[in-house]
């Protein structure tokens, strides 16, 4: 599945690059988190977090790993996450574009691949749940960082 959108935040680039690009402050918006390590500072950290599509709930324990962050501008990650007979496997960029009215763009995608039980189960489910999922982040993200 292909997801990606744009986000207009009222707040300049370095405010935007540093909230998101910090796993522990980010972390207070992401749905469903139970706990972030951060495993190796500015490469890699550790993710749990609960995932409901309709009754299904799986936890998945997730590895997030940076594969290029070019300050202030643009991000790459790749994560792998387990749950109990299931799989995810993603890859994110992030590209944030100054307005020259200390707000900024966020341009994002993200390519997720869920195998196993849950991508047989709640297929059907998965765009709504993940448009959801992004609407309540950002809308976080925005409360978090907009001047």
């Amino acid at each position: 599945m292909q997801f990606e959108g744009s986000e207009t935040i009222n707040a300049p680039v370095a405010n935007v690059w540093a909230y998101l690009t910090d796993p522990n402050q980010v972390s207070e918006c992401v749905p469903g988190l139970k706990s972030i390590e951060v495993t190796e500072p500015g490469k890699k950290f550790q993710a749990v977090a609960a995932v409901g599509l309709g009754a299904m709930r799986a936890t998945f324990t997730t590895d997030v790993e940076w594969i290029e962050l070019t300050e202030p501008s643009f991000a790459s990650m790749k994560a792998h996450g387990t749950a109990p007979g299931s799989a995810a496997d993603v890859v994110a960029e992030m590209q944030v574009v100054d307005n020259g009215d200390d707000s900024s763009t966020l341009n994002w995608s993200a390519e997720v691949e869920v195998v196993g039980t849950i991508a047989s189960l709640a297929a059907r489910m998965m765009n709504t749940a993940a448009k959801q999922l992004t609407g309540q982040f950002f809308r976080c993200v925005k409360s978090k960082i907009e001047v």
